[in-house]
């Protein structure tokens, strides 16, 4: 199986495949120039070598090319990962900090990249996201608010980023829905009113934009339902119309005897 460009080291160099330390498992077709070898600057060929070869995986961690370390430390004996945490490459940090115990992992809670970060944000325990709520980069903190305890995400009511508020609305307990109610973006609103206390709908029944008075008017109550067959937007009265079908309540007569959409 070959493919891909030509076989050549981290640096540009021509492999010598007899002088490999693993030059013994050529003959076993363990490994191959062109197909599979950790020392190849192709991405696919490390990873077949190791996939191939494991047992090999922790005498690669200190190889000087990124890519080599990386897929080693996937494999790894876990035990030996620990100093990867400090290994100048982003990439190879971030597979140690995903392989850790948490205990040892939440020592990267800092790290200066984000892709370690977003690494951490995805496997740490829920107890030990909350920092990473707080971490200047957006999407860090999208990942640690789609995982965390919904009972930790008020923080976040006010976050600077408006999917993170979506997200938000959409998870925290619905007691905490009141301050988004009010939020600049349309969609974070919309997910209130998906949510909220069908009591508490009023307010967003005169929101200014047509899809959060549509999620108003498909959970409305008889009283509000009501009002919005009013609504100036025919798709907002056609579902305040078809809620009112649903709870088993009628219109008034003018709208009894009326198109929806007129």
């Amino acid at each position: 199986m070959t493919g891909g460009p030509d076989p050549v080291d981290w640096q540009g160099t021509a492999l010598d495949c007899a002088a490999c330390r693993f030059s013994g498992l050529l003959a076993r077709r363990q490994c191959g120039p062109g197909w599979s070898c950790a020392f190849d600057r192709y991405a696919a060929r490390i990873a077949r070598f190791f996939m191939m070869n494991p047992d090999t995986a922790d005498s690669c961690l200190d190889d000087p090319y990124s890519e080599t370390r990386a897929h080693a430390a996937r494999i790894a004996n876990i035990f030996r990962l620990r100093p990867l945490l400090n290994d100048p490459d982003p990439g190879v940090r971030a597979v140690a900090a995903v392989r850790l115990p948490a205990a040892q992992s939440k020592a990267a809670l800092d790290d200066p990249d984000r892709e370690v970060r977003i690494a951490l944000a995805w496997r740490m325990p829920f107890a030990d996201l909350v920092p990473l709520l707080r971490d200047p980069d957006p999407f860090v903190r999208q990942v640690a608010a789609r995982r965390a305890d919904p009972g930790v995400l008020p923080i976040l009511t006010r976050d600077p980023a408006p999917e993170i508020r979506k997200l938000v609305a959409e998870r925290v307990a619905p007691r905490w829905l009141g301050p988004l109610m009010v939020d600049p973006d349309p969609a974070v609103r919309r997910a209130v009113a998906h949510r909220i206390d069908p009591a508490r709908l009023g307010p967003l029944a005169e929101d200014s934009d047509l899809r959060v008075r549509h999620a108003v008017a498909e959970r409305a109550g008889a009283a509000l339902a009501r009002r919005l067959l009013d609504d100036p937007e025919a798709p907002v009265r056609q579902a305040a119309a078809d809620r009112l079908a649903e709870i088993g309540a009628a219109a008034p007569p003018a709208e009894r005897n009326s198109d929806v959409d007129g």
